[in-house]
């Protein structure tokens, strides 16, 4: 195993792993451990060239230092990659050798489930570190964060809500949203709990089927779904969504869903204030997932209960981002870029 670091400027560390006998070829990059060891999910993607997989492992990386400290997780910032085709590369020992891989950062480094990473190959990891949250509830961990990502979305819709219209409360308030897999389905389903009227869109249209049948949602066709007039636009799929194409085709008041990197550019957040659109940042509203395992690391062993509390303080700090924005008259996804910095700021300080 061929294990090479590389000097990035503002990261801690960041390391290339090569191991011939197992075909393993992974990039591991911790951004920041000013607030705690770096926690951040391992995934896998046939990337067209290792250069293309440093730049998602370092944009990914930086992010989870901001996501971690907006959510106030006690932890840090860190990303891994395994480059390949998960559909033809994935073995056992590719994943003994990933462990090797994790291990070797010390604990500076705790892995997670991320694309194309699923309980079993961390399991396999795990044999080599124990540096790895998520695993089976059985095993005494925190199992599929999913629900969780879900709960602490609609913890943050209700807080732009309130933000937004005066009141949390969206009894009849109409939300659109794009993309019901894990995540997105369950959203949706806890919306319709709320009271709101949903309309669900998806590229699978048998999962759309499924779940119209099943709680009465209303549907629309994926590419028009833009076009149908709502209060809260959710966007649970793909990233880039929100982008100089689609916003003139928003009919919204407050897009809040829990995809990633919504925004296709940073300046894309300024055109949203304009309009009068309210954005809950990707990262602080769809922090759940992360706070439900961070409670594995600082808690030493799983709490739901704590985990449960955690994620319920999604609410506050949107209010905090919303609060800064306000103030310094910036769109809210710069405000809780300065939030997440006053954090980390505090932490050095201590």
């Amino acid at each position: 195993m061929n294990i090479t670091e590389i000097q990035v400027d503002g990261y801690e560390k960041v390391a290339v792993c090569k191991d011939q006998d197992s075909g393993l070829h992974a990039i591991i990059a911790v951004h920041d451990t000013t607030l705690g060891p770096a926690l951040g999910g391992m995934r896998m993607l046939d990337y067209a060239s290792e250069e293309e997989a440093m730049t998602d492992v370092l944009r990914l990386s930086r992010g989870m230092t901001y996501k971690s400290a907006v959510a106030d997780t006690g932890l840090g910032g860190g990303k891994s990659v395994i480059i390949g085709d998960p559909k033809k590369l994935k073995s056992e020992a590719l994943f003994l050798a990933m462990g090797r891989f994790v291990e070797s950062f010390g604990g500076k480094y705790i892995t997670a489930e991320d694309m194309n990473i699923g309980i079993p190959d961390l399991e396999t990891v795990g044999r080599e570190t124990k540096y790895v949250t998520g695993l089976s509830r059985e095993s005494g961990s925190s199992g599929n964060p999913s629900p969780y990502t879900a709960h602490g979305c609609l913890v943050g819709v209700l807080a732009t809500a309130e933000a937004a219209f005066g009141s949390a409360d969206i009894t009849g308030k109409h939300v659109v949203v794009q993309g019901v897999g894990a995540v997105g389905g369950a959203l949706a389903i806890l919306l319709k709990e709320q009271g709101a009227k949903v309309t669900i869109c998806d590229i699978n249209a048998k999962r759309v089927a499924e779940l119209a049948a099943e709680h009465g949602f209303d549907v629309v066709e994926e590419d028009e779904h833009l076009d149908v007039e709502c209060d809260i636009y959710a966007p649970c799929a793909r990233g880039a969504g929100v982008n100089d194409e689609t916003i003139p085709r928003l009919k919204c008041k407050v897009i809040a869903g829990c995809a990633n990197n919504v925004l296709a550019e940073e300046r894309h957040g300024q055109v949203l204030r304009e309009k009068g659109i309210l954005y809950a940042p990707d990262y602080v509203i769809n922090a759940g997932g992360i706070i439900n395992v961070s409670v594995e690391v600082s808690e030493g062993g799983y709490n739901e209960t704590e985990a449960m509390r955690r994620i319920n303080n999604i609410s506050e700090a949107l209010r905090q981002v919303y609060a800064i924005s306000s103030e310094e008259n910036i769109p809210t996804a710069e405000a809780a870029d300065k939030l997440a910095e006053r954090r980390l700021a505090a932490g050095k300080v201590h």
